[in-house]
């Protein structure tokens, strides 16, 4: 059998596994050089792969509030972004933050929450809030932020 027929019969996520593991080596050999890499460091790279591979693994801390804003297709096309957006302008996220320097609350997208019916949709500690905006979204915040004063 040719290598390209076998490459063809591969399980896609087989091969995801693979190039993840291909590219943790290569990285390993860019950050240190041609030395010899332990198993050590293979070990603690893959420890990092696995943890970032799982959304409830992190490795940087989570606010106390974890907002999550569906951007499936349903919730995309009535306007998620527009909720996300006003969310982090509400909250003064710095570009790339997830989180608030106080770490009361954490914002995040997510491909579908499954409740498709009430687009857009946006779960704040596990309560599901339905065909938000962004005003109602900011309100749940400011809530939120009444509460904890």
């Amino acid at each position: 059998m040719s290598p390209n027929l076998q490459e063809e019969k591969l399980d896609p996520r087989v091969k995801r596994t693979r190039n993840l593991i291909q590219q943790g080596f290569m990285d390993l050999l860019a950050e240190k050089g041609f030395q010899t890499i332990s198993v050590q460091d293979i070990t603690e790279r893959a420890e990092i792969n696995r943890a970032t591979f799982y959304a409830h693994f992190t490795l940087v801390p989570k606010g106390k509030h974890v907002v999550r804003v569906c951007d499936g297709t349903a919730c995309h096309v009535k306007g998620s972004m527009h909720t996300y957006d006003a969310l982090r302008e509400r909250l003064n996220l710095a570009a790339n933050a997830q989180t608030t320097p106080d770490l009361l609350f954490t914002i995040e997208t997510v491909s579908c929450l499954g409740a498709c019916g009430l687009a857009p949709v946006m779960v704040i500690d596990h309560k599901v809030h339905g065909q938000v905006t962004p005003a109602k979204a900011v309100a749940a915040i400011d809530a939120i932020l009444a509460e904890e004063a």
